[in-house]
């Protein structure tokens, strides 16, 4: 099955573009005149009670100031309320559908619980509509399923991983992504983060097992400039192409690559490490960046 299109260059736009199909996702089935149900294009609409307004910053803070260039414009979205938590345990929910998320790279699935709740989770790889999942200590260790690292199986593959017990996923929820729960000791699981960082975890925390969905995102190609002011990005130019009053990379005489790597601000960038040494380093067994 075909995960993305490429388009016939008919027009500029389509030269280049290269788009999903969405094909994981719950399609609504209409009866035709004579009596046949077809799928048709358009998905499931989200759940009204799980939805919230959402306003847009445009990178801006409370003053007004943007503190995050590059953002403004867009199409009109409403935020997703997801379960991070996964808190509802020994309670089986069907999933009623996978719907597209506009806030996260990821899928989202709706699920219906046994006692009439609604939520939306992170959709991980290869669940569909029909799947029963849940939240507990206790077998089956299928896809969806969440429960705590103490009673996971060495070898898994999670995401959706909890830092502090019972505050939330944190790690591992975008697109394609996952983890491995490599060994427990001492209250702490080892796991191998997607950046091939090893680091402790407390075995308290919650976490999914199997991959995040839309593994083929990295395959999108936008095709043209409007399509990402549609997500609210707006033009990003090159330091190198400024002058030097606005650029610690403007000018000079022809075409150079910025000797020195920095933000506007002066900021040494590409390989300067700006985390802050005040943090502990006990947690991490290997570091992302030792090869």
């Amino acid at each position: 099955m075909e995960m993305f299109k490429k388009y016939r260059p008919i027009t500029p736009g389509t030269r280049q573009l290269v788009l999903l199909t969405h094909q994981q996702l719950t399609r609504v089935k209409k009866q035709s005149a004579a009596g046949v149900e077809k799928e048709s294009r358009a998905t499931v609409k989200p759940t009204k009670s799980l939805l919230l307004p959402k306003k847009r910053t445009n990178g801006r803070n409370n003053n007004g100031h943007i503190t995050c260039r590059h953002k403004g414009g867009g199409h009109k979205q409403h935020y997703r309320i997801v379960d991070f938590k996964r808190d509802k345990e020994n309670i089986p929910a069907r999933v009623a559908s996978i719907e597209y998320d506009p806030n996260r790279t990821a899928y989202i699935a709706l699920l219906n619980y046994a006692d009439g709740e609604k939520r939306y989770i992170l959709a991980p790889q290869g669940l569909k509509a029909g799947d029963q999942i849940q939240t507990s200590d206790q077998p089956p260790f299928h896809v969806g399923c969440c429960m705590k690292l103490k009673y996971m199986p060495l070898g898994s593959t999670i995401h959706a991983i909890e830092l502090q017990p019972g505050r939330g996923a944190k790690m591992v929820r975008s697109a394609g992504l996952s983890a491995q729960l490599m060994a427990r000791s001492a209250g702490y699981a080892t796991i191998r983060m997607p950046s091939n960082e090893v680091r402790m975890i407390n075995e308290n925390c919650r976490a999914t097992f199997g991959a995040v969905s839309n593994p083929e995102r990295n395959l999108r190609s936008e095709g043209k400039a409007g399509r990402m002011r549609w997500k609210g990005i707006r033009p990003t130019v090159r330091g190198t192409a400024m002058n030097p009053v606005d650029h610690p990379h403007g000018g000079g005489e022809g075409k150079h690559r910025g000797n020195i790597p920095q933000t506007p601000w002066g900021m040494y960038t590409k390989g300067f490490i700006t985390r802050s040494k005040k943090k502990s380093n006990k947690m991490i067994v290997k570091s992302r960046r030792k090869k």
